[in-house]
């Protein structure tokens, strides 16, 4: 597949990330001690993989990537959207460790999901050719849904603090915008 400069420069930029996500997720599968953690790690990496193998393809082969990058489905499993279960758990960086511990792995996984997800998102409106953007499209979805996974996880324990937004700043912002006017449809 031919590609612009920039498409390949970014496209392998994206592929050293995802050597970087895989490797750590491989680490943190080793030293995770939650088993739901852990089956959220386990359930990611193949589609990391395939997401990885995709760039080498549309890197090294003249017909681009085969097939299409799965995004799995949105799982909610909170109670509420605006309410943690669990009190929020104080955390200090830790200075002298030799391993990980499972509020380690969920916020280092998580921020890596977040940036890439920025990163593929960024791309996706630089590329030119329609596959490469619809693959980056598909790879940022991913990201967003493991991230939703790993954020349920982390709000779950106490780790990742969500509350609900004061009523007094919803009704200044509702009350801020006003609707406009749809036109008609055009046929």
């Amino acid at each position: 597949m031919e590609l612009a400069a920039h498409e390949a420069q970014d496209l392998n930029e994206l592929t050293l990330s995802c050597v970087n996500s895989i490797t750590n997720m491989a680490c943190f599968l080793n030293q995770a001690q939650d088993p739901e953690l852990k089956a959220i790690l386990q359930k990611h990496l193949p589609l990391h993989f395939q997401d990885y193998n995709m760039k080498v393809e549309y890197l090294s082969k003249a017909e681009g990537a085969s097939g299409k990058l799965a995004i799995p489905d949105l799982q909610p499993v909170l109670q509420s959207f605006t309410e943690a279960s669990a009190s929020p758990v104080p955390v200090t960086p830790r200075t002298s460790i030799q391993q990980f511990n499972d509020r380690e792995i969920a916020t280092a996984y998580l921020l890596t999901l977040k940036r890439a997800g920025r990163e593929y998102a960024w791309a996706a409106m630089e590329m030119s050719h329609p596959d490469i953007r619809s693959f980056l499209e598909h790879a940022f979805c991913m990201c967003s849904h493991h991230a939703y996974d790993v954020w349920q996880w982390m709000v779950k324990k106490g780790y990742y603090p969500l509350e609900a937004a004061p009523m007094s700043t919803m009704n200044t912002l509702g009350a801020f915008y006003q609707k406009v006017q749809e036109p008609a449809a055009v046929h």
